[in-house]
Parts: structure tokens; C-alpha cells; sequence
């Protein structure tokens, strides 16, 4: 068959183009994922992400903040400030006690970074598990109440009321954390990643243009509660499977209820919180498990554009 030159050259053109589409194609680097983890802040980390820089960006900012935050590592300013009762600490220290706070007065103290005499006091900091007396339980409660520390605003002060008043940040910390990884991480135009921190997730960005898919746990460690699809959102669980002993048969897990010194027994077996950030989601899920079913449905309308599911 003879084809005119216009013909030809209409053909010449359309292979052009095929060759060049099928060159961009197979040229395409392979999708590809990075993995980096490590133990911090007494958990396990893990960050996913096309990104081969993401892992090391995300990891040296929480190593940054454990040496800050932790309680365990002496000269960390939690556990000056835990031995001094006052101490000038850097910003991001008295950021995270005010924050802190503002949860503790939002859930009518059932949040509680002061919490930890009675965590001590049940074992639940060296791991020798001891069922207290309700004189000693009383003897803890009269040094547990965020209202007891004092702020200073002018020079990043902070200031127990009473001596023998210890911190503990375990129940934010990590989602505050996750928060400055995720800044770190766009500074440096990271706009795709997963972090894992025990029990804590935050999805930036998405996976190859898809959201990031997060299984749940339910009533147990081995079940899965609910998948969810989740894109620049934080997901936090707290929950009575992963530290716990069991005395005369009955169970005591390591979340302490502020309110009464003894550890919650709201019959909930987890809670996971979807927020916008991850200090949000970190603090609401403790304190919907402390509440109970009942009460979470208001302390979430306090808190805008975030999810508690209760398994």
C-alpha cells in the first residue's frame, strides 16, 4: 500500500512520539520506599519514605528531644527540673508543659503529666509491680495536680508548688515529638512519610499519590480494629494490652487514673485518636481511656477536626 508524503510524514510523527512515550515509561526510576528505625524514647520508631533522607532527619530530631523529655536520662531537663522542683528550660520544654496544662484543665484533670508518684508507686516505673494501700495511694494524690506548677512566661521558668512533685511526659511526648520530625521534614521539602512510634503514627503527605493505610489495633494486640487511610493526620491508641500485671486475679494496667491514684478500669480495651497533629492525638487518646466511653464524646467536641474510635 502507497501512502502520500503528507501520510508518511503524519506517521514518522506519531512513532516519534510512541518512542518517546515508551522511553519515558521504561525509564522511570522504580517506586521505591526507605526504611529507617531505632529505639527511642523507650520505644520503637520506623520511618517509611521515598525519601532516603527522611529517616535520618526524622530520627536525629526525636534523639534531640529524648535527652530533653525523657525522665530515665538524668541530665535531661524533665529529670533536673524532677530533682530541683525549678529549672529555666529550653523552649521547647516549656512548650510541651503548657500544652500540658492546657489538656489537664480540658479534661477536668484526667490528663496529668504530675501523674508520676503513682505510676512509681504501683511499679509501673522500675517494672516491680506493688499493690499500694490506700494510705500510701492518698499520701501520692496530694502531690498530683497540674495546677501545682507554675509557669514563667518572662524566662521559660518552671516551678513546682510542693517538694517531691515529679513530671512525666509519657503520654505526650511522642506525639509532640512526631510534630517537630514532620517540621523538620518539610523545612527540608519532605512532603511524603510515615512515622511509627509505638502505638503512634503520622502520615505526611501519601504513598506514590495514594493515602497511607494504617491498621488499628482492637480489644486485643493480635486483632485488627479498623483500617484507615490517612494523609498529613496523626492516629494515636493507648490501651490495656501492652503493660499490665495481674494481682489476686485481678488485672492492673499501667495508665493511672489521676482522679483517684488507682489505674483505669473504664472498660475500654483501647481507644486511637485521629487528629491533625500528633501532640493532640497523643494526649486525647490517654485521656478518653481514662474517661470511659461516656465522657469522650464531649471532650472530643472541645477538640476540632479530630476522631476517637473505642474498642
Amino acid at each position: 500500500m502507497a501512502f502520500s508524503k503528507e501520510i508518511r510524514k503524519y506517521l514518522v510523527i506519531l512513532l516519534i512520539i510512541g518512542w518517546s512515550i515508551a522511553l519515558l515509561f521504561f525509564n522511570q526510576p522504580p517506586k521505591r520506599l526507605y526504611h529507617d528505625n531505632q529505639i527511642l524514647m523507650g520505644t520503637f520508631w520506623e520511618v517509611t519514605s521515598p525519601s532516603k533522607e527522611a529517616g535520618q532527619i526524622v530520627l536525629k530530631e526525636v534523639a534531640r528531644l529524648d535527652q530533653l523529655l525523657s525522665k530515665y536520662k538524668e541530665e535531661s531537663e524533665v529529670s533536673q527540673l524532677n530533682r530541683l522542683g525549678k529549672l529555666k528550660v529550653s523552649a521547647d520544654t516549656f512548650y510541651i508543659i503548657k500544652r500540658s496544662k492546657e489538656f489537664y484543665t480540658a479534661s477536668s484533670g484526667a490528663f496529668d503529666i504530675t501523674v508520676s508518684p503513682l505510676v512509681s508507686l504501683w511499679g509501673f516505673t522500675s517494672q516491680k509491680h506493688y499493690l499500694p494501700t490506700e494510705q500510701e495511694i492518698k499520701a501520692a494524690l496530694k502531690l498530683v495536680g497540674s495546677d501545682k506548677i507554675i509557669l514563667h512566661e518572662l524566662d521559660n521558668v518552671v516551678e513546682f508548688r510542693l517538694p517531691g512533685m515529679l513530671i512525666d511526659l509519657g503520654a505526650i511526648a511522642k506525639g509532640f515529638a512526631l510534630d517537630c520530625a514532620v517540621k523538620k521534614l518539610r523545612e527540608k521539602n519532605i512532603n511524603n512519610c510515615l512515622i511509627y512510634a509505638g502505638g503512634q503514627i503520622y502520615a505526611l503527605g501519601d504513598k506514590f499519590g495514594k493515602p497511607w493505610k494504617i491498621a488499628i489495633q482492637g480489644k486485643n494486640k493480635f486483632e485488627i480494629g479498623e483500617t484507615l487511610e490517612l494523609k498529613n493526620k496523626s492516629a494515636s491508641t493507648s490501651g490495656n494490652y501492652e503493660q499490665f500485671f495481674i494481682k489476686d486475679e485481678k488485672r492492673y494496667c499501667h495508665i493511672i487514673n489521676p482522679l483517684t491514684g488507682y489505674p483505669v478500669d473504664s472498660r475500654i480495651n483501647s481507644v486511637t485518636v485521629i487528629a491533625n497533629d500528633g501532640l493532640t492525638a497523643d494526649a486525647l487518646s490517654t485521656i478518653l481511656f481514662v474517661l470511659g466511653k461516656e465522657k469522650s464524646k464531649e471532650i472530643l467536641k472541645k477538640f476540632p477536626n479530630t476522631q476517637g474510635k473505642i474498642f
